[in-house]
């Protein structure tokens, strides 16, 4: 059977919506990305497969590949699994060369919540009127499904807006330092005039205690220990090419839709337990925290792993541009494996709906960790 390699991988600053990308396409930001992650190796790729959630439909990720310096004759796709979009991607990426129908190709993703579409019900829908965000559950079309979803898993697990909190702050204080460190550097595209937007590292819990619930008076979820809307881009070259990031294992769960943040658990518990691992054996980890609630559920199921967790800080401080956050996760996790020197990495992300995505990467020391 043919190894899966992650070859080398770029993602864009990541920006608020509104602000640096704001009238920036998605598709162009992905082509400049894309250009200058196979200039430097001249890398010749067979296929371009694009995650994207809130995009013009259409299959953005060939308009992405044509705007590019790739050329007409690679083909591309977009897949959609919301927050886990370049997960899936990145999971088909590797079917395809384990099956040996590509050597190497592209796999990510690109989001720009400015530029999302305004949609609206046909006439003959029984819904009716503008939304922003689509159906993921047959009894509910509210457009604060994910933020109800996030509220019973709280609520399930007793947290307090203090534990969500503090969380928060975690997660922005790690990416300031990491930021200061220039730890991530390596993995994000130069682009003059634009840095990770969302990092605040002045944030106090004297602040983040005034931010009122979303749903109600008695809720937990707040803007406070929720991510905001973001911008990006963010693709991984995969090659069977021999390199320093092995794709192990990859996995996609599914469950209640209605607590889709509690999938993430299952999604790495599955992945462990298939390959006779323990959480304890993760060097790093990345879990996409698009709520403070994802970091609490690690920290009740995975307590005795948490000081190799997010250590980079999570979404909660850079963002999560949908389509693309799946990627983005993989990259600090890859830039925490070469800055421990680990061996074992594990990423994963819950998505709208009750999925999950999660990957299972080696890192060998013997290779370059610059990618």
């Amino acid at each position: 059977m043919i190894d899966v390699y992650i070859q080398r991988g770029l993602r864009t600053p990541i920006g608020l919506a509104g602000k640096q990308f704001a009238r920036v396409r998605p598709e162009l930001l992905g082509a400049q990305l894309i250009n200058a992650l196979v200039k430097a190796d001249k890398l010749a790729i067979d296929e371009v497969i694009c995650g994207n959630a809130v995009g013009t439909g259409g299959n953005i990720g060939r308009l992405m590949t044509l705007y590019s310096d790739l050329g007409e004759t690679v083909p591309a796709i977009t897949v959609d699994m919301q927050c886990a979009s370049a997960g899936a991607a990145l999971t088909m990426g590797y079917a395809k060369i384990k099956a040996g129908l590509a050597t190497r190709l592209l796999a990510g993703g690109i989001e720009s919540s400015s530029l999302q579409p305004q949609c609206i019900y046909a006439a003959a829908d029984s819904r009716s009127g503008a939304y922003e965000v689509a159906q993921f559950s047959p009894d509910t079309s509210s457009q604060l499904a994910m933020i109800a979803g996030a509220e019973r898993v709280a609520q399930a697990y007793q947290m307090t807006p203090s534990q969500l909190n503090q969380w928060t702050l975690t997660s922005h204080q790690r990416a300031h330092i990491a930021r200061q460190k220039h730890w991530l550097a390596d993995i994000i595209l130069a682009m003059p005039g634009m840095s990770d937007q969302g990092i605040r590292p002045r944030l106090s819990e004297k602040v983040l205690s005034k931010v009122p619930p979303i749903l109600d008076k008695a809720g937990l979820i707040s803007a406070a220990n929720t991510c905001l809307t973001h911008d990006a881009a963010a693709f991984l070259v995969l090659s069977s090419q021999r390199s320093a990031y092995q794709i192990l294992d990859l996995v996609e769960v599914a469950g209640n839709p209605k607590t889709s943040p509690q999938m993430v658990v299952e999604a790495s518990q599955v992945l462990l337990a298939r390959n006779g691992l323990a959480m304890t054996d993760m060097d790093a980890i990345e879990w996409n925290e698009a709520f403070a609630v994802i970091d609490l559920l690690f920290e009740h199921y995975f307590v005795e792993a948490l000081d190799r967790y997010n250590i980079f800080g999570g979404a909660l401080a850079y963002g999560h541009p949908f389509g693309a956050s799946a990627a983005i996760i993989i990259l600090h996790l890859m830039q925490a494996l070469a800055l421990k020197q680990g061996r074992y990495g594990l990423a994963a992300i819950p998505a709208a709906g009750g999925q999950a995505f999660a990957l299972l990467l080696e890192y060998h020391k013997d290779y370059s960790h610059a990618i």
